[in-house]
């Protein structure tokens, strides 16, 4: 699989043109993940993880609070969640990830980005078939230790690389609950670096020139639609 996760544009942290940008969608997926698993971090394994993340990426506490408490009250709004697709310059392949309490919006938002790059939105199944739906775990251990930890609690393994101590593991998305489990199981101080499930491109599309200016306007866009959560492409630079 390689190091294709990378290609994803870096964390809403650094990407989004505001801090509120940030916030309302660690809120969102906050919200909705307590809302579906429940409110307590320590039995819902996707919340936690939600959680740990929005603190490293300095969601303030309150925020994160804020969230779960809207959840647990079992009132307010109703986001589903929404996949579009389509190509970029280049003949790359993108995926957008959203969260919406109203599709026709957001589709409307989503086509616009891509008519004012000249890019192309897709139908669904046109581009989602060459991205793999992956829980992803970076940390630093033992590749042998835990390819061990997580085939002996019988998790299906993608892949596992080793990049001087930083160990990535990849697992279908399906898998992330019973890997995170047994990872934090085996290692007791274990910290990730990454912990999140994301579209992993099977394989990448090299851009250069005008086409890198056109992706780099087209990704921005996307990423300033207030539903969109997530752009993943194929892109490599």
């Amino acid at each position: 699989m390689g190091r294709a996760y990378q290609n994803r544009k870096a964390s809403m942290a650094k990407t989004a043109a505001t801090k509120t940008k940030v916030y309302s969608r660690y809120g969102r997926e906050l919200y909705m993940a307590a809302k579906s698993g429940g409110t307590d971090p320590h039995g819902n394994l996707t919340l936690r993880g939600l959680i740990e993340r929005a603190k490293r990426d300095q969601v303030p506490t309150h925020v994160i609070e804020k969230a779960i408490e809207k959840a647990s009250g079992g009132v307010g709004e109703d986001y589903y969640p929404a996949l579009y697709e389509g190509f970029g310059p280049g003949g790359t392949m993108i995926l957008i990830d959203c969260l919406t309490d109203n599709p026709n919006r957001t589709i409307g938002d989503v086509r616009t980005c891509f008519n004012r790059t000249k890019c192309k939105l897709g139908t669904q199944g046109t581009v989602s078939h060459m991205f793999d739906h992956m829980a992803i775990f970076s940390f630093n251990g033992d590749e042998e230790s835990v390819l061990d930890a997580l085939l002996g609690s019988d998790v299906d393994v993608s892949d596992v690389e080793n990049d001087n101590g930083q160990v990535t593991v990849f697992v279908p998305n399906t898998e992330y609950g019973k890997a995170k489990q047994a990872l934090t199981a085996t290692f007791a101080d274990i910290e990730f670096e990454v912990d999140e499930i994301q579209y992993v491109p099977r394989n990448s599309t090299p851009i250069s020139g005008d086409d890198i200016a056109v992706m780099d306007k087209l990704i921005e866009m996307l990423e300033d639609v207030d539903d969109v959560q997530n752009v993943y492409h194929d892109a490599e630079y």
